[in-house]
């Protein structure tokens, strides 16, 4: 029976005749798809020719894989060959693996070709063909085509050629620098004030993560809006700001739920409406990109009973499910740099220091009891907070909740070695902020209640220090 160590063992060999048989096109499918998949990098010398036979094969698994491989030649010789199965094959994935391949190429004999691909109507093809071109992208035939590509009705497409446009116009600024750090005139303070007002304040790239849950649409006394445009509006100010004072790359973590709003007689109805769903494209066209939808499930106890009519009459049209989740929509600010580079930020100890441990949830199912509090009616319950606060940020970062209500953020990242930043106007909740926050819990940290006054100040000389 064929192994992996037996294609290991064989690539070592020159002109070995293993591979004339493995490779054969009569092969069973299975032999040719294992050797294919697991062949890995390929010698210099080895005989690319064996691959060609595999390009007319009917099975267009094995054909992809076979094209794959032609690539990892990077052998000009092959480009006539490339050229002909991109522009007939049928198969989608290997039509891409063969423009792929002609990119890696990197001749200019490839620049025509890869040009012509870019107005091909399968997007990941035009972004393979993009690939190849960047590699010559100084050349004038190669702008032209890439410029003809910024208003390319693909959302993947677009965002490739911004970003290779915006890098070509770019000059670094010391914003990413400094990466782990963030402002000791935020550390560990709640603002009693309007988060408008706050926000207006606070420098650019400051804090590592926020961690929020909007008031409700005119669900409270202290949350009226005279429309839900103005609600979505609001919160788009504020979000939009957040973005701001967000580092690059990190993360933005929104819990919301459909709101209902009560029928003002019974010859009226109720109004429902959908928070989550309407403050995600305003999200995205900020820059917050989407990067999970978490459903935070509550016990059945939990639920407001909204179907006893329906108990009682079992009609149609008359159903109403009793809601017992909540969303969890995670974003990060959107970057050309991957996580990878975040991490790099930090030294191996903090890394090593924040790693999370045992048991962890695998699922986007987090089965949490709501939490409840004797000032405050919608508090987060603090293993929600803490499941965020850990996944999405290290000891020593700065987390923000810009609606912090009764500080259960705050308190939860001083447990787990973060500090919080937290902004509050009602001074009913930042007075109970005060008491979850008290100094005698956490030993040696001094958790500050400031006025947006005060932030002002403290703010300005600091920034006169540095």
């Amino acid at each position: 029976m064929l192994t992996k160590t037996d294609i290991e063992h064989e690539k070592l060999k020159h002109n070995s005749p293993f591979f004339k048989t493995a490779l054969a096109p009569t092969n069973e499918e299975q032999q040719l798809l294992f050797t294919l998949k697991n062949i890995g990098k390929l010698p210099d010398n080895f005989e690319g020719n064996l691959f060609v036979p595999l390009l007319n094969h009917s099975n267009p698994k094995i054909r992809c894989l076979a094209i794959k491989n032609v690539g990892k030649l990077k052998d000009e010789r092959y480009l006539k060959k490339l050229i002909k199965f991109a522009e007939t094959e049928k198969n989608s994935l290997a039509r891409r693996e063969a423009v792929s391949a002609i990119g890696r190429l990197k001749t200019e004999n490839a620049i025509s070709i890869l040009t012509r691909f870019t107005t091909d109507t399968d997007p990941k093809v035009v972004l393979q063909a993009v690939r190849g071109l960047l590699y010559f992208k100084e050349h004038r035939e190669v702008k032209t085509a890439l410029a003809s590509l910024a208003e390319h009705p693909n959302e993947l497409i677009q965002e490739q050629i911004a970003r290779e446009l915006q890098q070509h116009n770019h000059t670094d600024t010391s914003k990413t620098l400094n990466h782990p750090t963030s402002p000791d005139t935020l550390k560990n303070v709640m603002v009693c004030a309007d988060v408008q007002d706050v926000l207006k304040v606070i420098p650019d790239e400051s804090i590592h993560l926020t961690f929020t849950s909007p008031p409700y649409y005119n669900a409270r006394d202290y949350t009226i809006f005279p429309s839900y445009k103005a609600y979505l509006d609001f919160l788009t100010d504020v979000f939009t700001e957040t973005h701001r004072i967000t580092k690059e790359g990190r993360f933005f973590v929104l819990n919301t739920s459909p709101v209902i709003v009560p029928r003002i007689s019974r010859a009226h109805s109720s109004k429902r409406y959908a928070i989550p769903y309407d403050i995600h494209p305003r999200l995205t066209k900020i820059g917050w990109e989407f990067i999970d939808d978490i459903v935070w499930m509550k016990p059945e106890y939990a639920a407001k009973n909204r179907n006893g009519g329906f108990f009682q009459h079992r009609k149609p049209l008359g159903y109403k499910a009793n809601s017992v989740t909540e969303s969890v929509m995670v974003y990060r600010k959107k970057s050309d740099k991957l996580i990878d580079w975040n991490l790099r930020q930090y030294d191996n100890e903090t890394i090593a220091a924040s790693k999370v441990l045992g048991e962890y949830e695998k699922t986007n199912i987090w089965q949490i009891n709501p939490a409840t509090d004797k000032v405050h009616p919608a508090v987060f319950p603090p293993e929600l907070a803490a499941r965020v606060i850990q996944y999405y940020s290290f000891i020593g970062d700065l987390v923000f909740d810009p609606f912090g209500g009764s500080g259960t953020v705050g308190h939860v990242a001083l447990l787990h070695e973060r500090y919080f930043f937290l902004c509050e106007k009602e001074a009913e909740y930042v007075e109970r902020a005060r008491q979850m926050l008290d100094t005698s819990l956490f030993s040696g940290i001094n958790p500050r209640i400031l006025s947006l006054s005060e932030l002002k100040s403290n703010i300005v000389e600091e920034s006169q220090k540095l």
